[in-house]
């Protein structure tokens, strides 16, 4: 398909939209302040994207990599709308800007959803709900001693909108909430700590940061030894913000009782990856944001801001 607009106008690609969000987009796209084509074919590669683009000048992006080399050969190419906040794990957005492309993030549209996954994922980590489902599965009437999350301490490192939300449900099954933030806040029912702090009282631990250079590896072989013995570890923010290999010692040892995952180093997760060879962690396919809602909120804000990018040019 070509990606030109014979008028002239903004033309935007949502270039590798699943058929849920491709449905949501050619739904909610009803302005006509820029031509939007959505591309049907999610499991485009990165070569793929300058063909697909063609002279657009608007890349909607949710999972496809955009290496800085195939972005220069997007002529058109001057802005990327990444659905969600963490464009890191596939691009480079200081390399884009130095070429002129400007990388703009969906900030705040699952906040509900991604929080709701990691009390789930928190929820059956506790119980054993995967190991039991899989051993009945085969036949076996498996057991497993649960721990009981009333009167629990959780700590949330990062309080964003998500850490917030995770704080209203924590706090409304009577879970004593720790936090801690590379800033200064405040929040009801919520105590605010330094780390060290937060790892060593936590029965549980949920990670809420984006992924930068700061962020890079920051839980730690050293940090996830000074988690609580037989704690549990919760991730929905990305897998790159912990020691993959030290989790996985820590899982294997004990020291963590469980991790509930949703995100990961490598995605998708390569088939025989040793964390599913482990009975004390449950897995989700980074699908925490994926509700009807959430949906409507990711893609209308990537709508707004191909609007404003029509309008202002910024």
């Amino acid at each position: 398909m070509s990606a030109t607009s014979a008028t002239g106008a903004l033309r935007a690609v949502f270039i590798d939209a699943n058929p849920t969000l491709g449905a949501v987009a050619e739904r909610l796209h009803t302005s006509n302040d820029f031509e939007l084509v959505v591309n049907g074919q999610p499991d485009i590669t990165s070569a793929d994207i300058p063909a697909v683009l063609g002279d657009a000048q608007v890349a909607i992006i949710d999972h496809t990599h955009l290496p800085t080399d195939i972005a220069r050969q997007c002529k058109g190419l001057k802005h990327v709308v990444f659905l969600g906040t963490g464009p890191r794990s596939y691009m480079n957005p200081e390399e884009l800007a130095e070429i002129g492309i400007t990388v703009h993030i969906i900030k705040g549209y699952g906040d509900t959803a991604v929080a709701e996954c990691a009390f789930s994922l928190m929820w059956a980590a506790a119980k054993g709900f995967a190991k039991m489902d899989r051993g009945m599965r085969a036949g076996n009437w498996l057991r497993t001693e649960a721990v009981q999350l009333t009167g629990k301490t959780i700590g949330l490192i990062g309080f964003g909108g998500i850490a917030a939300e995770m704080a209203r449900l924590a706090n409304g099954v009577g879970m004593n909430v720790l936090a801690w933030n590379r800033t200064p806040k405040q929040h009801p029912g919520v105590e605010f700590v330094e780390l060290d702090a937060l790892l060593a009282q936590s029965q549980v631990v949920s990670i809420h940061l984006t992924l930068n250079d700061e962020t890079r590896g920051m839980i730690s072989r050293e940090r996830i030894a000074a988690m609580q013995p037989g704690s549990i570890l919760i991730n929905t923010a990305r897998g790159a913000v912990v020691d993959e290999d030290a989790m996985v010692e820590a899982l294997k040892s004990g020291h963590l009782g469980h991790a509930g995952l949703d995100v990961f180093t490598v995605e998708p997760m390569p088939a025989g990856h040793v964390l599913t060879t482990l009975d004390n962690v449950t897995l989700s396919a980074h699908s925490a944001f994926r509700t009807p809602e959430a949906n409507d909120n990711l893609v209308g804000a990537a709508i707004a801001h191909c609007q404003r990018i029509a309008a202002t040019g910024a």
